[in-house]
């Protein structure tokens, strides 16, 4: 009962730090407007590259395929990726309890 008890409590403290990690994360204008080195108004894939991100990831992002990703672009992609966080959180919660 102790281990249930310890193992739903990790579980609590790791949703709640996972959500509060997004709450902090900057928005996506923020996020461009730093990545965006010319102030072009566009992140390319050099600029996405110099930024840390893995280049396979750019076409994801660059839905319209111009070679340039928008501030609208990147909010798609970035609400995309919260709601894949919460619905794994939310799998992960559901789950049932392990008889350990």
């Amino acid at each position: 009962m102790r281990r249930k008890i310890a193992a739903l409590a990790l579980a609590s403290l790791a949703a709640l730090t996972a959500g509060s990690a997004l709450a902090q994360m900057p928005s996506p204008e923020k996020i461009h407007k730093a990545w965006d080195k010319n102030a072009d108004g566009v992140v390319d894939k050099a600029e996405w590259v110099a930024a840390g991100r893995k280049e396979a990831r750019f076409a994801l992002v660059d839905t319209d395929s111009d070679g340039k990703v928008t501030v609208d672009e990147l909010k798609t992609a970035m609400g995309k990726m919260k709601a894949r966080r919460q619905q794994q959180q939310g799998d992960a919660s559901q789950a049932p309890p392990a008889d350990h």
